[in-house]
């Protein structure tokens, strides 16, 4: 199976790994695989094949710092792993942005377009120059194996950072309660 090769070497920095020299087609190594499973928990639990074909239906993605990847309210059909680089998420409040977020390598954003309302939620914007992945829908649900282990972690991403919301929800509450 064919990979991007530049995919693989932004993965292969910023998870500190050793890659095969480049070469036509580049293979993924079982210690590259495992080090992306590590630390990209959209992918937590894949088995190595699984992997590497989900890997391979990626988009690869750069963004220069201050460059927007997608507004609030854009209608989004993908989700994004930052491979290298920062974003921050903002959301409109009164007509001001406001920082929600910042987000590094390993994580992802815009997985809400596939699990729910497919307008974005928020807007996310290059901090720094920044590398991601783009994974279109379409592409995720034509594989069974690999939409399974995804939706079932972004469950579990959305809900660590609904807990998120709730504490500081919960602090901002009291603070105003106050006297």
């Amino acid at each position: 199976m064919k990979v991007d090769p530049a995919i693989i070497q932004i993965f292969a920095e910023n998870v500190r790994a050793e890659i095969i020299p480049p070469a036509a087609v580049v293979k993924l190594d079982g210690a590259i695989i495992e080090k992306i499973k590590k630390n990209v928990p959209i992918f937590t639990g894949m088995t190595p094949d699984c992997l590497t074909r989900t890997l391979a239906v990626a988009e690869y993605f750069p963004v220069k710092a201050g460059e927007v990847v997608f507004n609030e309210r854009d209608i989004g059909d993908s989700f994004f792993v930052v491979i290298g680089g920062e974003v921050q998420i903002e959301k409109l409040s009164n007509g001001k942005s406001v920082q929600l977020a910042r987000l590094g390598a390993g994580h992802c954003f815009g997985e809400m377009a596939l699990v729910g309302n497919h307008l974005r939620s928020a807007t996310v914007r290059a901090s720094r120059d920044t590398v991601t992945m783009r994974f279109y829908r379409e592409l995720i649900d034509a594989n069974p194996e690999s939409a399974h282990v995804i939706y079932r972690n972004i469950a579990t991403i959305l809900a660590k950072r609904l807990d998120q919301s709730s504490v500081t929800l919960a602090e901002l509450v009291r603070q105003n309660m106050s006297p």
